[in-house]
């Protein structure tokens, strides 16, 4: 059954986008697969800005000719405009292509739907919508700034049951075990930046760093943003100090969505990991900038004054934020619970 078939492929070109994760701003992860009657030919993903795109990758690994009657699973709508690379609708013309099956559709308002009827009328059949939903969860971040301006604003907080991160003075900055604290590891590495708060910087002087061997040697630093009320002394904390201090980015009183934009349109930003205390992830929560929810909590009881997320709250349920596409892992002896925000509607509670 064609359906099944082109899923199975389109599995591959996600398992190829992936590699590009955290590697490819300000261009988006995509991954290719070139198949010909049942057998992979090749495959092929975007591995940095001004590389060759997924599908010309792909295409590379052939001898001329060697695509020609194929079909091309992108997970991706092929880009049909030339930047420091060719456009990649012309690559699949000029191979001969017979089919191009993609998942997402680009988020580009300008360049939406342009492929189809460029390989058309070239006589190649263009299926899409393949995988859609995983393949949009693979360029979350190039969407949200080509449609919002902005990069997409990850929130990872660690806390305990009741909802706190009260700690004694002089006690260390962690609540999570290891294994969670190992996984945040992989999750810098999937993004462009990390945002914290000045507050946290004086009173922790986290490293924010890349500290774990099962991060691609591809992936450099991520940019370390400061956000603060007040003046930040550099010579103080080692984010400005270390290898990579000079590329740590400080806003102080400027408005966050500014800040978001600054990020996306002069640093090439698409992805950004929130790790702060209450006080900044309530106000990122407030102005409902935060797209995606990533929150540790480890097994006890904290009790105390410090809660994980703080803000003015909903005043009503019907203000509430809620979560859909919910993944719920143990992760050692923490609990990992990951969702995405849910704009579409309010999540209904019986009472």
């Amino acid at each position: 059954m064609k359906t099944s078939e082109d899923e199975k492929w389109m599995r591959i070109a996600l398992a190829e986008a992936l590699r590009g994760a955290g590697l490819t701003a300000p261009n988006p992860p995509v991954g290719a697969v070139i198949v010909k009657e049942g057998v992979e030919l090749s495959r092929g993903w975007h591995r940095k800005a001004g590389s060759p795109h997924a599908e010309r990758e792909a295409l590379s690994k052939l001898e001329i000719g060697g695509a020609r009657g194929a079909t091309a699973y992108v997970t991706l709508e092929p880009c049909s405009t030339s930047g420091r690379t060719g456009a990649c609708t012309d690559a699949l013309i000029q191979a001969g292509v017979s089919r191009v099956v993609y998942g997402a559709r680009d988020p580009n308002p300008n360049h939406v739907g342009r492929a189809n009827n460029l390989l058309k009328d070239a006589g190649v059949e263009v299926g899409s919508g393949v995988l859609v939903r995983e393949c949009e969860k693979v360029v979350r971040g190039f969407a949200m700034v080509q449609t919002e301006g902005r990069p997409w604003v990850i929130a990872k907080t660690a806390m305990s049951l009741d909802g706190r991160i009260t700690r004694p003075p002089g006690e260390g900055q962690w609540l999570s075990g290891g294994e969670a604290r190992e996984e945040v590891q992989l999750l810098r590495a999937g993004v462009d930046a990390i945002i914290t708060s000045g507050e946290t910087l004086r009173r922790d002087d986290p490293a924010l760093t890349l500290r774990s061997e099962k991060v691609s040697k591809e992936k450099g630093q991520p940019k370390r943003v400061v956000l603060t009320r007040g003046p930040i002394d550099r010579s103080k904390y080692q984010i400005f100090n270390d290898k990579h201090g000079k590329e740590s980015l400080v806003y102080e009183n400027i408005p966050m969505y500014d800040v978001l934009r600054r990020l996306a349109q002069e640093q090439s930003i698409t992805m950004v990991l929130l790790e702060a205390g209450g006080s900044l992830l309530g106000s990122f929560l407030d102005q409902d900038l935060i797209d995606e929810w990533i929150i540790y909590l480890a097994p006890i009881v904290s009790g105390g004054p410090t809660s994980a997320v703080g803000g003015e709250g909903a005043f009503n349920l019907a203000d509430r934020m809620s979560l859909i596409d919910i993944e719920i892992d143990e992760i050692g002896n923490d609990l990992r619970a990951r969702g995405f925000t849910n704009r579409e509607g309010v999540l209904r509670l019986e009472r």
